[in-house]
């Protein structure tokens, strides 16, 4: 993670930019002001996918179990391909 000030980020956007596709950039602000996280799309949508991945209970244990079951080997592989036969 790289942390910037705001006037980086102004002088170097595109780099700043960038940089952010392959990690996360942090932007100090004046104080008091908050601070702003620049990442790229895919990192976006996987913090949203898992989030939605443990939004619910259900959801939560469903997970847990399903983990628990590949740990002790309690799975089945098959191809794409075998999917639709």
């Amino acid at each position: 993670m790289k942390v910037i000030n705001y006037s980086d980020l102004r002088e170097n956007l595109k780099s700043n930019l960038d940089y952010a596709l392959e990690d996360e950039v942090t932007v100090k602000r004046p104080k008091g002001k908050g601070n702003v996280v620049i990442l790229s799309e895919e990192n976006y949508t996987s913090i949203m996918e898992t989030l939605h991945l443990v939004s619910t209970e259900a959801n939560r244990k469903h997970l847990i179990e399903s983990i628990k079951q590949v740990e002790e080997g309690k799975v089945t592989s098959i191809s794409v391909d075998d999917l639709w036969k």
